[in-house]
């Protein structure tokens, strides 16, 4: 597997796995199905994603992204202690809205050190980058 298809891939799939575990943690505090819904509808497109980056990995006898539970903890810790005080509708759309763009600006970097990536790799990342951008259209709602 090329580096650079093998650089992007690992970056879809880190960057997925933080969309999920921020879900997870934030679906305990919403109150509102419609607001759970539209995150739980997220999460799920966040994982088809990230298997389709873990397969291509897999076919190519890539690299797998190993996330550590150290940063999932520190994810978690920091999504707790911004929710503490507020857990309103909006300060929870607004959390995501900014995940989502840190999400976009880590992928537009890999993607553009990583310029000799397969159209396959690429490909994924602009569908991950088109989906956050979907997706804060959707969370603007909430706002």
């Amino acid at each position: 597997m090329k580096h650079d298809d093998s650089k992007i891939l690992q970056e879809i799939q880190r960057n997925t796995r933080i969309g999920m575990t921020a879900i997870e943690t934030i679906l305990d505090k919403i109150e509102e199905d419609e607001f759970a819904l539209q995150l739980s509808r997220q999460s799920l497109r966040y994982s088809e994603i990230h298997n389709r980056a873990l397969d291509q990995i897999l076919e190519n006898n890539g690299e797998v992204y190993h996330g550590s539970q150290i940063t999932d903890l520190m994810l978690k810790g920091s999504i707790h202690m911004n929710t503490a005080l507020n857990v309103s509708r909006e300060h929870l759309a607004e959390m995501m809205i900014q995940g989502s763009n840190r999400g976009i600006t880590s992928m537009w970097k890999v993607i553009k050190h990583n310029q000799m990536a397969t159209d396959t790799a690429f490909e994924l990342a602009q569908e991950l980058v088109s989906f956050e951008e979907s997706a804060i259209e959707k969370l603007k709602e909430y706002l």
